[in-house]
């Protein structure tokens, strides 16, 4: 019998290879799936696993498979036997959040294994401090996201053009985002208050380049893809609410508040009546 079988382990622990830096630390407003947003990230591999070895004819690919855990769901956060249950049907978002389907027809969080599968793309592998980085966009990971693996991906084999995609054929659509007046001078006084480090000059605006080149460590890189805002974020900051990360239940409340964490700023919106979605405020956290 298979149960007999001491290979067959039925709690299989894979390794965590590094983690996820990115500017989204929270799970509300994280794209739903892959390549929806061009958002910019950092893979921080950890030792071993960071060898730059490893990864040799990696950049020959312009594509990655990356394997990760759900880690901000209840399973992980509450670590109970009632949390951890198997959940055998969930409701999908792209459904309303009303309607049930398999959890194997799904890509829910809540999973048996706890993991995720992602296509990125791979932007650029750098070595700082003797250690491996990978650049990439296009993740629908948070910061923190441990993972488990990293493959190529290949044309050939994975695009399944022909593929039927169930309950989501198509991209979902996107709602037109605003900024009130006060949200964008808000925006830009944050912006104009940091000085982002230049990982490939060694140049700052403030121009104390010997500072900034002693500064351009695996710390800083991270710090600017967490943290540092700029003026270019405004951009991936309205692909984002345009995805509308409101619970399905709550799209038609007009006027009620949402709040959104992007790298160190809460960006609150809401919904107008003219179904637009409305920055109205971006503050330090």
């Amino acid at each position: 019998m298979l149960d007999d079988n001491p290979l067959l382990d039925n709690d299989h622990r894979a390794p965590i290879i590094g983690y996820h830096r990115a500017p989204l630390s929270q799970k509300f407003g994280a794209p739903r799936q892959p390549n929806l947003v061009a958002l910019t990230s950092v893979i921080e591999m950890l030792a071993p696993y960071d060898t730059p070895a490893a990864f040799d004819g990696l950049d020959k690919f312009s594509y990655i498979w990356v394997s990760w855990q759900f880690h901000h769901n209840y399973r992980y956060k509450n670590n109970n036997e009632t949390s951890s249950r198997f959940r055998a049907q969930v409701r999908p978002p792209r459904l309303g959040g009303n309607q049930k389907i398999g959890v194997f027809a799904s890509r829910s969080m809540y999973r048996p294994s706890g993991l995720g599968l992602s296509v990125v793309k791979l932007e650029q592998i750098k070595i700082v401090q003797g250690r491996v980085l990978l650049i990439v966009k296009g993740a629908d990971m948070i910061d923190g996201t441990p993972i488990i693996d990293i493959k190529p991906y290949v044309a050939y084999s994975d695009a399944l053009t022909q593929a039927e995609s169930g309950f989501a054929p198509t991209a979902p659509a996107l709602l037109e985002v605003t900024m009130t007046e006060a949200a964008v001078e808000q925006f830009a006084m944050l912006v104009s208050a940091g000085a982002p480090v230049d990982l490939n000059t060694g140049d700052a605006s403030s121009g104390d380049a010997k500072k900034v080149a002693k500064s351009a460590t695996v710390a800083a890189m991270v710090h600017n893809i967490q943290s540092q805002l700029i003026a270019s974020d405004i951009s991936i900051i309205k692909e984002l609410i345009a995805q509308d990360p409101r619970p399905a239940y709550r799209r038609k409340e007009i006027a009620t508040p949402f709040v959104m964490r992007y790298k160190s700023v809460d960006v609150s919106f809401q919904l107008m009546a003219s179904e637009q979605l409305q920055i109205t405020a971006v503050v330090t956290v």
